[in-house]
């Protein structure tokens, strides 16, 4: 019988890593840092601002297009800054109205296999590697969410912002879904087979407000800030800084 001692080097999941894959991983931390520290500087004095969200397959003829387009220039007008993920579709029409406002229009850039062409309506633009730490620029400026119909990456976002205000991580702010007969659907399915299967509560949905119009989505944010700071607070910062 052998005897012999098991040894985990020998297994393949502990296998070494390759000098050069080891040094390339660890210079990719300052090309993430550099990331985190352009957007810090570059976004610092946008707020208040508003993310809006949507999908970048909808042209200017689409009417959620136009939509976008007006929440953008409504929100800009009120004195909102407006952060988009910088390509087409919903992005450029948020882009393109508040570029026509008052206040400044900010793209989020993403680098991607299929390169994604930025849109011209950008007062601020940044360009990203990474979707995370785009996500946390997305987040950490926002005074609300506006989301508009989309696919995947719409629903990420959206799934993002509820998991980071549900668990403390994120100070609490609007997030309005815009266009209800859209979002139906995904709303009855939280409402009849998540909460009923306790993996959200109940109170979880009080988050969500789905509106239709640009003017009731400016006063929605208006009237959430009427009892409380639009500018985040000491302990909210503190929030921030650890996303």
């Amino acid at each position: 019988m052998n005897d012999k001692p098991n040894d985990k080097r020998s297994h393949p999941s502990m296998a070494s890593i390759d000098d050069t894959t080891l040094t390339h991983e660890s210079w990719k931390i300052f090309q993430i840092m550099a990331e985190f520290v352009e957007g810090f500087e570059r976004l610092a004095h946008i707020r208040p601002a508003v993310s809006i969200f949507g999908s970048s397959r909808f042209g200017p003829d689409n009417p959620h297009y136009r939509l976008a387009e007006e929440i953008g220039r409504a929100l800009s007008d009120a004195g909102f800054s407006v952060v988009s993920g910088g390509g087409p579709g919903i992005m450029e029409a948020a882009n393109k109205g508040a570029f026509a406002g008052n206040s400044p229009s900010v793209g989020l850039n993403i680098q991607l296999p299929h390169e994604q062409i930025a849109n011209e309506y950008q007062n601020i633009s940044l360009t990203f590697r990474h979707f995370f730490s785009r996500k946390v620029m997305f987040v950490k400026y926002a005074a609300a969410y506006v989301v508009l119909p989309g696919g995947f990456g719409t629903l990420d976002e959206l799934a993002e912002i509820l998991t980071l205000v549900q668990t403390g991580k994120s100070r609490r702010i609007p997030i309005i879904l815009v266009h209800a007969p859209f979002w139906q659907g995904l709303l009855d399915w939280f409402r009849q087979t998540l909460v009923p299967a306790g993996t959200v509560s109940a109170r979880d949905l009080e988050l969500l407000l789905t509106l239709d119009k640009p003017q009731e989505v400016v006063d929605a944010i208006f009237s959430f800030y009427e009892d409380r700071q639009i500018k985040p607070s000491p302990e909210e910062q503190r929030i921030l800084l650890e996303l």
